[in-house]
């Protein structure tokens, strides 16, 4: 059992474990025991599952968590009114007049002199699939100056994979706080109520917006029970409330569209949880890569994290995946990233250092996106350089980068191919590519 203070002032603490079955109160005797719904509830609280699968999924993949709460979530909800914030987008999403066939890269979003919360500073890049039928995903950067005050959101549309890469947020949710700060993740489900704030500003980062199954570890298989992400290194925030009686707005995203609605109260109002949806952080230098440890390039696909599933096994409604540092050992290999055309299509960002397939362009905060079927891979330079270098055991050092890939194709938002900062010339990376073959047999 673990027990937490409010939320005002507090400094989170948090349970290891991915999926696990959580129980926690941050009060003494709030969370009933060997049932769920009491007739009564100690400290006059209210009894409410929170589902996060439809109840009767497979006892492996079903989803909930029990909350006891000051006010039930109805007295958290009263009219809604439309509002719009036109940054954030959602599938289908296709301006007639943007082209998404190519291959594109940003440099970092910059900051603006405007005030932004997260909600306001929200800004879509990529939209997939629809989100009415809850497949695909969208892909966002986030620009965050000014903590949300008296205001609280929740997504009925998908859960948000969360990835820093500049400034520290705290998210205040209803089943506890977490702070998460850059070379950490976090996921916040589908449905669940937070406020973000602000602990070091301004702040930047990547977020895939996932509405399709959730996202869970993916199959070792003959890995066997270690490397990779280990469940233990997953941390969920124990119980902590607010009991604040002050006018407060609640956002809701819903089949694309926002609404929000007034009530006299703060919503984080959980004392006490168990179950086995809830948020998550993951500090990404926990990850152990594997990699090949004599000759030949593994598919990147042995770097996922993370992976949500579709209806086709094997290939994923999305895979996270990251490249940080490792070494580097096989012989007479070509090291870096090969050429490649893929059904999957490939949204990369990078969260600080060099990522070695294309030394110079590709800069912390900056973005990429090869779509399925397009082909990418080294520039020149890196070409020449991986073919050419002593193969020494060698330190990939002071890297991280990751890729949210999806099997739907992405468009671009008009953000994306107007108002981000594209690099027109970087399909022009691969034009001083030299033809080297003459027909002599041997040469390399």
């Amino acid at each position: 059992m673990t027990t937490a203070a409010t939320t005002s002032g507090t400094h989170p603490g948090y349970m290891p474990g991915f999926g696990n079955d959580f129980e926690t109160e941050a009060l003494p005797g709030a969370l009933p025991q060997g049932m769920n719904s009491p007739q009564k509830c100690n400290y006059g609280l209210y009894g409410e599952q929170l589902s996060g699968t439809a109840f009767t999924a497979p006892s492996h993949q079903n989803e909930r968590t029990w909350c006891y709460r000051i006010r039930p979530s109805v007295k958290h909800s009263s009219r809604y009114t439309r509002i719009d914030l036109p940054y954030w987008k959602s599938a289908p999403h296709q301006p007639q007049d943007v082209t998404s066939l190519g291959q594109y890269r940003w440099d970092p979003v910059p900051h603006s002199d405007t005030p932004l919360t997260w909600l306001t500073g929200m800004r879509t890049m990529t939209t997939a699939g629809d989100v009415n039928t809850q497949v695909g995903m969208a892909s966002h950067i986030y620009l965050v100056t000014e903590s949300m005050v008296d205001s609280y959101f929740y997504s009925a549309d998908s859960e948000l994979l969360i990835v820093p890469q500049e400034g520290c947020l705290r998210f205040c949710t209803e089943l506890g706080v977490m702070d998460v700060a850059p070379q950490e993740i976090a996921i916040i489900p589908r449905g669940l109520v937070y406020r973000v704030e602000v602990l070091d500003g301004p702040a930047r980062g990547f977020v895939c917006e996932n509405y399709g199954q959730k996202f869970h570890l993916p199959a070792r298989g003959p890995i066997g029970a270690n490397c990779m992400a280990n469940p233990r290194d997953f941390k969920t925030p124990v119980a902590a409330f607010e009991d604040r009686e002050v006018p407060s707005t609640v956002t809701i995203k819903w089949c694309g569209q926002f609404h929000e609605t007034h009530i006299g109260h703060s919503p984080l109002d959980v004392v006490a949880w168990h179950g086995n949806y809830a948020p998550v952080k993951y500090d990404l230098n926990t990850y152990c890569p594997v990699g090949a440890v004599l000759f030949d390039h593994p598919d990147p696909s042995i770097f996922t994290v993370l992976t949500a599933p579709s209806g086709v096994e094997g290939t994923a409604n999305i895979d996270f995946v990251l490249f940080r540092d490792r070494w580097m050992v096989a012989e007479d290999t070509f090291r870096p990233p090969w050429y490649h055309k893929n059904i999957m299509s490939e949204l990369m960002g990078n969260i600080h250092g060099q990522y070695d397939a294309k030394p110079k362009g590709f800069v912390p905060g900056g973005m990429s996106l090869h779509n399925m079927m397009l082909p990418h891979g080294p520039d020149r330079n890196a070409f020449e350089g991986a073919s050419n270098a002593e193969l020494a055991p060698h330190k990939l050092d002071n890297t991280m980068s990751f890729m949210f890939e999806t099997r739907f194709p992405q468009h671009l938002t008009e953000f994306a191919a107007r108002e981000a900062p594209l690099q027109d010339d970087y399909i022009d990376c691969w034009e001083s590519l030299e033809k080297k073959f003459d027909g002599t047999p041997g040469k390399k």
